[in-house]
């Protein structure tokens, strides 16, 4: 009964094959939010991992996630603040979507995200294709 875990369901099942790939990937993915974060800054918004049609990065505007909140009667709120402060230095911060809902992914990781990027002696861009490529392998796409 308290010990029992539910059947899982595609509304479930994105989410843990998220938590997955973000656990066994947390060293690149770190390195990839500071390199964007040197590219960008913040001015293009948050980093999202968007499943549909296939898994995805993109950028999430603060302006859409503000939108979206207002269209969820402020149910969001939270993101925002966490969003507003974000440390890139010692955090990372993404944002999964999926099948009309979304996901936060928040992490300190063990190594600061700027050595991150440096260990991984690679460009941003050749780390957005690895980790693509990983996310396809561990993410079935959300289906219609």
């Amino acid at each position: 009964m308290f010990g029992s875990t539910p059947p899982e369901t595609g509304d479930n099942r994105w989410k843990r094959q998220l938590d997955l790939f973000v656990k066994e990937n947390k060293q690149e993915l770190a390195a990839l939010s500071w390199g964007l974060w040197l590219e960008n800054q913040d001015t293009q918004g948050t980093i999202g991992i968007n499943l549909k049609p296939t898994p995805h990065f993109v950028y999430c505007p603060k302006s859409a996630i503000e939108a979206l909140n207002n269209n969820v009667e402020n149910k969001l709120q939270e993101i925002l603040g966490l969003v507003d402060a974000h440390n890139p230095e010692k955090e990372v911060l993404m944002i999964g979507i999926g099948e009309d809902q979304i996901k936060l992914i928040n992490f300190e990781p063990e190594i600061a995200p700027p050595t991150c990027y440096e260990q991984a002696a690679t460009d941003v861009y050749t780390l957005l294709d690895q980790l693509e490529e990983r996310l396809n392998q561990h993410i079935e796409p959300v289906k219609n």
